[in-house]
């Protein structure tokens, strides 16, 4: 989902032209704390963030197909996105 506002990290802080994903990880509506990581489109891994209390996270990444991966206990969940260069793409993960 691209540029609809889904629960993610305030984008106020974003700087124009950052191509940047983001979102939050939920199960039962609730945000779940944990990790997510970024997999490129070979499955290849990027990085890796700790979720807030909110269970929010933020990546700054190239433009191009990713695998957001949340790893929060007891459950992994991927959402796969496509990130457009100098845009916001915003995904949240229900595990």
């Amino acid at each position: 989902m691209c540029g609809a506002k889904t629960g993610g990290p305030d984008a106020a802080g974003i700087k124009a032209g950052e191509t940047t994903i983001q979102g939050a990880v939920t199960r039962d509506g609730e945000p779940v704390t944990g990790y997510v990581r970024l997999l490129d489109s070979g499955g290849e891994f990027t990085a890796e963030v700790p979720t807030s209390a909110t269970g929010q996270f933020r990546f700054y990444a190239a433009e191009g197909t990713w695998t957001v991966r949340a790893l929060v206990p007891g459950a992994t969940a991927d959402r796969t996105v496509v990130a457009q260069q100098g845009g916001l793409t915003e995904v949240v993960i229900a595990v």
